[in-house]
């Protein structure tokens, strides 16, 4: 099984969306392995936006997403990657599909609600940036007979 990396943003939390996205994750028959709130600091936030350091945009993504909680989750099943990124929607909302937590929950790219990695090698180092390997677990949900042959 393949894992991400998951985060509910600082507006998704403000907005009370945390419970409306974890449901959706799990419904479509993914399995959150790691979950936790806290307020991301400076050198987090650097080391996990660091491939758009120098970019316009990176003082403000850094300044958001420090701004208040977020949650961080890590989430496994078959192409978690893949099947996350369709969960979401596109960056913009706006050209985000109705169905997708951002085509439902958002109107503006800056206050997209969700992170969600966009390849395994950018889950696993967003994953290694906000938990020790200690802090995922390890377990099968009893229902995974009737999701995967």
């Amino acid at each position: 099984m393949q894992r991400t990396y998951i985060m509910v943003k600082p507006d998704g939390v403000q907005r009370g969306l945390i419970g409306k996205i974890i449901a959706r994750i799990e419904k479509r028959g993914l399995k959150i392995v790691a979950l936790k709130m806290y307020t991301i600091t400076e050198d987090v936030a650097r080391a996990h936006y660091g491939e758009h350091e120098g970019k316009p945009f990176f003082q403000s993504l850094i300044d958001f997403i420090t701004s208040g909680p977020s949650v961080s989750m890590v989430v496994e099943g078959k192409e978690s990657v893949k099947v996350m990124r369709s969960i979401v929607g596109s960056t913009n909302p706006l050209e985000a599909a109705p169905g997708t937590i951002r085509g439902d929950l958002s109107l503006d790219m800056g206050r997209n609600i969700i992170h969600a990695s966009d390849s395994i090698e950018s889950a696993n180092r967003e994953m290694a940036i906000h938990f020790d390997e200690s802090e995922i677990a390890s377990f099968t949900r009893i229902d995974e007979q009737w999701l995967y042959e």
